[in-house]
């Protein structure tokens, strides 16, 4: 689903991706989704945040393999770890967008269960609320 924000203008050509990568399922779903829109811009950023730290991994390895898959179509990319340090991810995710300034936001929707999303919010839903750009989701 691509959603438009309720404000602002559009772009439809998007330039700078930010792909908001887990490792999750519906992360890789949504990347591979998105591939046409990846291979057409300019640069895609892809934003780990807090990525678990395995004795196989070290954190910095949480995106190559998405970022050399990426790469493999021809997309051109990047990769960003960034500690959470307290802060949401949605506030993480819409300071990447105005750093960068990423015009189509990548993610995968709904990763946790509908109870948790029920309880405590989840990103997705911050997102469909807030994006200042245009995001694509997918499951």
């Amino acid at each position: 689903v691509l959603v438009v924000p309720h404000a602002g203008p559009l772009v439809t050509t998007f330039k700078h991706v930010l792909l908001a990568w887990n490792g999750s399922k519906e992360a890789a779903r949504a990347a591979f989704d998105a591939l046409p829109f990846i291979i057409e811009a300019e640069k895609t950023d892809i934003l780990v945040i807090d990525p678990p730290e395995t004795l196989d991994d070290s954190p910095e390895a949480a995106g190559a393999e998405i970022a050399s898959a990426l790469s493999r179509h021809g997309a051109t990319v990047s990769v960003s770890v960034q500690r959470s340090g307290g802060n949401s991810i949605d506030d993480i995710i819409q300071t990447r967008i105005a750093e960068t300034g990423a015009d189509l936001l990548v993610l995968g929707a709904y990763s946790h269960s509908w109870l948790r999303q029920l309880l405590f919010g989840g990103v997705t839903r911050t997102v469909l609320r807030t994006a200042p750009v245009a995001a694509f989701l997918s499951r």
